[in-house]
């Protein structure tokens, strides 16, 4: 399996491709638990845009100071599988010209999904599902896990391995009709 993704990460093309969404995604678990800070900010005007812009930046040092090491090792895990998965697809979708099997997108889109129940801080916990959880009323379920819902992140990285298995068998054992 490594050995076919390296191969296939020799193009350029796709080490661009798996690094600029693993950064997007790790971007954005980063920035949604300061989202009301930032909606605040960003549309000011009188605030100048080299400050706007230092405080984009500092927010990411919340990784060391706001996650747990476990937190902050699958957040991170999260957004370089997830980069890696996409680029996988992509060649694969281009390089196959074939229909696309529904169950590797799927682990891959659960992975994510899964990975961002999981994004949170120490001071937070697992701020997207105990929002998600707070609007049906069942928050206090949380509680009740072992890790306090850090359980979601494992599982997104758990998923994004099967689905970066599935198309990597995929690439190297293309579809054939066995006659």
């Amino acid at each position: 399996m490594i050995k076919e993704i390296l191969k296939i990460f020799r193009n350029v093309r796709y080490i661009l491709l798996s690094s600029g969404i693993a950064l997007v995604v790790f971007a954005l678990a980063v920035l949604i638990p300061n989202a009301s800070l930032l909606a605040q900010i960003i549309p000011d005007l009188s605030i100048s845009l080299v400050v706007k812009m230092n405080l984009v930046f500092s927010l990411f040092g919340a990784i060391q100071t706001n996650f747990t090491i476990l937190s902050a090792s699958y957040t991170i895990a999260i957004a370089v599988l997830f980069g890696i998965n996409i680029s996988l697809f992509v060649y694969y979708v281009r390089n196959q010209r074939t229909g696309v099997t529904k169950i590797n997108g799927a682990a891959g889109i659960g992975g994510l999904v899964s990975g961002i129940f999981g994004i949170g801080c120490a001071a937070c916990g697992t701020f997207i599902l105990t929002w998600f959880l707070g609007l049906i009323g069942a928050a206090s379920l949380v509680a009740f896990l072992p890790l306090g819902g850090e359980e979601f992140g494992i599982l997104g990285v758990i998923l994004l391995i099967v689905s970066i298995r599935m198309v990597t068998k995929k690439i190297t054992d293309p579809q054939t009709c066995s006659v």
